[in-house]
Order: structure tokens, then sequence, then C-alpha cells
């Protein structure tokens, strides 16, 4: 099966020409429903049916009144660092979630332009990493082969697209979080330049650098939301205004630098090495003049964005979090941002002014080209090789993407090919800062005169649905014995709470602090707990793990639904405390520390 990918202009075309809002809508929960058999952990919130076609009826009556809209029942996804009036952001970080009081503006402006919003998507937590593995609820996976990564941070938003289940999706972009996702799933990815779109809403991952991006099936698609998202916003500190007129940049002609031989690097992956020379050849072939031009000051400045003073600003972004309740945060990101906290003033300026020096030696890049030609990757791997070795390989994935918001540019991923195992290869247009429209124009001249290979199908694996567990203490995300669900690839469904019919206590003399978790019925009150989802192996593995008087029994939740969860033998009371009032064991450890 290939991916029915949906796009932009067919939809707002056909919706302004009188086609139904809703029924655009409906097909698009509909394929929605069936994805999620084979990747559930695309979301970390999905809009209820009702609210996504009361959006789109009211799109149907905008169009009946006689408004012509740029993106009319056109469905969407937002990556879950971007704020939506009413809902949880929770940046796949339970403990940082907070109801946003208003929409980011450009997703805003995105409603206002009759785009249709269907629900939040995954991502590496806090936006820090390039593969799509460093989140509670779940990674999502490479759409083509599911053994292999999406990319990250904006992983969820990059496979929505790519399996067809909506036209566009928002992603963010600070070291190439909208452009790694799209080579790996065959999609444009948009990186405007700094300031170009509004980040009001955005949740920081580096707030000098950050870019909201955008992920879609074609050129035009990308095109679209950018003519509806470019412009000032006096809200927005980051906002700037373009300059007048924009860059223009044809292809015939066009001067394109591309890395010396010994520059190109691909890590022992020989068909990404290939796939990019052949792009080279076909950017020549179509009239473009390629450059040899040493990328040594880019690829020097991009190791500042983590082995710099750029990593404190991160740790900025999350600083209340990482001080209060440091194991709230998964393993590898806080391993980053706390690195944050030792950096000083000195080396702060130190870093800058080594930012300085390096963009003027850029400068000579600049003078010989018109527009860079990377690889977007060197290579692609596995999710499996990524959860072992997760520093190292994430830092390969941003050879030649973590420099860019550094130095101010903007940048335009579009696919370039296929590797034998399925995975798609891409490769990057960048260009000076406000060159966005000009990068899309050369690069659709690029595609229309050499258009890619097919598609190959969607790797429908499915999704084996597991054992659903509650999870009360200890074992919350970010607490002392929560690799015990994260070595088993546990994927967090929901933070929710039990029926108003339990009792929490705190066990005398356990190592660490542990919960007791009572079903008393009436008098008993609703407690915090995460639902997490394991394989019946994993189930089985961890249950066999739960030490005395602790047990594995069945737990009602506040919606009525009953799933598996921690349960307590009448011994686990003796000299307990009963911390019910408390409402959950996040309050109770934060009153200790208090």
């Amino acid at each position: 099966m290939n991916a029915t990918r949906l796009l932009v202009g067919e939809i707002a075309a056909g919706v302004n020409a009188g086609d139904s809002a809703e029924s655009v809508a409906r097909s698009a929960l509909a394929a929605i429903e069936a994805y999620d058999a084979i990747q559930p952990q695309v979301w970390t919130l999905r809009l209820p049916e009702a609210a996504v076609l009361a959006q789109a009826r009211a799109v149907d009556a905008r169009i009946a009144a006689g408004e012509t809209l740029p993106l009319a029942g056109v469905p969407f996804a937002v990556k879950d660092n971007i704020d939506v009036a009413d809902l949880a952001t929770t940046a796949a970080c339970p403990a940082f979630a907070y109801t946003a009081g208003r929409s980011a503006t450009v997703v805003e402006q995105l409603l206002a332009a009759g785009a249709v919003l269907v629900g939040k998507t995954n991502l590496d937590q806090f936006a820090t990493g390039l593969v799509g593995t460093r989140s509670p609820y779940g990674a999502p996976r490479c759409v083509f082969n599911q053994a292999f990564v999406s990319g990250g941070s904006s992983s969820g938003s990059a496979v929505a697209v790519a399996a067809g289940l909506v036209a566009f999706a928002l992603g963010t972009d600070t070291a190439g979080s909208g452009r790694v996702p799209a080579a790996f799933n065959h999609l444009v990815g948009l990186k405007p330049s700094k300031g170009r779109w509004s980040t009001q809403g955005l949740v920081p991952a580096c707030r000098s650098l950050d870019c909201i991006s955008v992920f879609a099936a074609d050129l035009d698609g990308a095109g679209r939301v950018d003519a509806v998202l470019a412009g000032f916003d006096p809200q927005d500190p980051y906002s700037r205004r373009a300059p007048q007129p924009e860059p223009v940049l044809t292809l015939a002609g066009l001067r394109v630098a591309i890395p010396r031989p010994e520059q190109r690097i691909f890590f022992g992956d020989g068909e990404s090495e290939a796939l990019y020379a052949s792009a080279v050849a076909r950017l020549q072939a179509a009239g473009a003049v390629a450059v040899e031009v040493d990328i040594a000051p880019l690829l020097d400045a991009a190791k500042l964005l983590y082995s710099g003073p750029w990593v404190a600003e991160r740790t900025a972004a999350v600083e209340p979090l990482l001080r209060a309740a440091p194991s709230a945060i998964e393993p590898t990101v806080r391993a980053i941002v706390q690195g944050g906290l030792a950096v000083t003033g000195v080396e702060t300026f130190r870093g800058l002014y080594a930012l300085e020096a390096y963009r003027r030696a850029a400068e000579a890049v600049w003078a010989a080209a018109d527009a860079l030609f990377l690889p977007t990757t060197p290579t692609i791997y596995t999710v499996k090789a990524l959860k072992a070795e997760p520093l190292a390989l994430n830092a390969n994935l941003g050879l030649y993407t973590n420099f860019v918001n550094l130095l101010d540019l903007s940048a335009l991923a579009v696919p370039a090919g296929f590797r034998a195992d399925g995975t798609g290869f891409g490769v990057t247009f960048i260009g000076p800062a406000f060159a966005d429209r000009a990068l899309l124009d050369l690069a659709a001249a690029y595609l229309e005169t050499f258009p890619m290979a097919e598609t190959p199908p969607l790797d429908l694996t499915p999704h084996k649905p597991g054992v659903k567990l509650a999870v009360v203490g200890a074992h919350l995300s970010g607490m002392p014995l929560h690799w015990q669900l994260t070595s088993r690839e546990a994927r967090l469904v929901a933070a929710t709470r039990t029926a108003p019919a339990y009792k929490l206590y705190a066990m005398a003399e356990s190592t660490p602090p542990k919960p007791a978790l009572v079903h008393v019925g009436d008098g008993g009150a609703s407690i915090q707990v995460e639902v997490y989802e394991l394989d019946v192996a994993a189930f089985g593995a961890f249950t066999a793990e739960v030490p005395a008087p602790l047990a594995i029994g069945t737990v009602t939740l506040e919606d009525g639904t009953s799933v598996k969860g921690f349960v307590a033998e009448p011994r686990a009371l003796n000299g307990a405390s009963d911390i019910t009032a408390l409402g959950g064991w996040r309050a109770y450890i934060a009153s200790l520390q208090g």
C-alpha cells in the first residue's frame, strides 16, 4: 500500500469550489483511526471527532457566505510544544504539561485561513533530539520501515503527513528537527528564516534560534502555508520584518556550493553517498553550476550548539522543572540540559565571539556561490541502534543541519530518493536569511526537471495491542523506577486519574519511597496515575519484578474503564501515612522537598 498523501492545494481549491470541508475532515479522521492500529504513538492528543467536524462545518459556512480561504478545509496537526487554546501542551513531558490559555499566533493564523486542526503530535521531549525516540509517548518510526527512526524532534508531525493523515503539520526546527524527519519520510520540510514566522506560543528549546516549521507532501503545500504565516508579529520579541524585495534565485546558471570531496561525510552509508552524488548530477544537468567549497566553518559552528554555551539556552527553557524535579525529564534530555547549569557568562561570551568568527569565515561560501546544496542527513539509524547509543548517533544526524540557525540561514529540505531498505534520503537547499520563497522556486524547478522515484509502500506492520498498566508512584514519568518501563518500550497512553474510590498511602521504610493504592469505594478520592501500554511479554517481565507487599491488580479509571495497575496487600498499610488529600504521588514528593 502506497501512502495516499493529501495535497494542500487540491483540498483548498476543492473546498473553495464547493466541496465539503466536513467530508474532507471525515476522511482524515477515518485515516487517522485506521493508522492508529499501525503507529498510535504519532499523537499525544487527538481532538474529539465532534470538535474536528465543528471546525469543518464552520469553514463550509464561511465558504457559503462568500469567503475564499487560502487553506479551506485543509486538515493539519501541530507539534505538542506549540500552544492550542484550551488544550494541554506537554512538550512530551507529563510533569511539565499545562493548559494553554491562547493559541500560538501561527495556529490562530492557520485556523483563520480555514485549516482544520485534528490533533497534537509526539516529539523528542522539549524538542531536544533529532531522532524521535526520546518521548514517554513512544517512538514514532519511519513510515516505510518501522525498524528505523522517523527522525526528530518533530517525529509525530512528519509521520502524520507521510502516512496521509493530514495535509501538513507544524514542527519546530532549532538544530534540524524540521528537516531530518522530512528526509527519512520523503517529505518537504521548510525551515523558515528566524523571525519570519511568529514563535509566540512556542515552548522554547533555544529561544534565540527556534523556528516553527512545516512538513508537506509537496512544495506547493509548504509554500501555501508560508504565504499564510510569514509576517511580522509585534508580540514576538524575535519576530523580524523581511527585507524588500526578498532574494530571487533561478536555477539556470545558479552557483550552488557543495562540499569538497573529503568533507562529504556519510559514516559508511554508501547508499546515501551515491544518492547525494546523483542529486548533484541532476542539479548540474538542470543548469546549475556546482562549486566545491570549504564547509569547515559551517561544521565548526555547528559544534557550538551542543558543545558550546547554547546548551545553557536549552537549560533556561526548562530550568524550573530541572531544579524542582529533575527525574521528571527523560534521561538523555536531562543529561543534555543539566550540562547548561555549569556554563558561565565568560564561556557564553567566548561562544558568541567564536560564532562571529565562523560567520565571517562562512562568508567565503557566499562569495563563491548563491546557495548551498547539502545532504539533509549523512545516514539513518534503527530505533534499536539509537537507543543503544543515543548521543553520538543523534549528533551524526545533525552534521549538515546544526549550523543553519546559528548562522541565520534559510533552509528547505526536499526528497532525493530511497535506500534499499525503503527509508528516504533527502537534500537541503540553504540560502541567506529571507531567501525562503527563492528556495521554494529553486527547488520547484529542480524537482520538475527531475521528478523523484515512486514512493515505496508504507510499512503497515500492525501495532500489537498490549496490556495497559496504571502506575501511581515510583514508576511515573521521571521517577526513580520509570526506567523499568522505558527499557521495555512502554508507551504513555494517558495521564489521568482513578475513579473516586481510592486512598493513597506512603508506605513506611520503603526505598525508594513507594505508595500504596487501596480501593475503598465510598469515601475514596480520584488519584493521579499514568497509563502505559506494554506488549504482553514485557508486561509479564515487568510484573515479575514487582515486590510484595505491592501487586498488580485491576484499577478503575475516572472514565469508568479498567486497566491493570498497582494495588497493595493489607500489610502495606502498617505504619503508612495517608496522603490521599494530596491527590497524587508527585504532590507528595514535592511536599517532602518543600
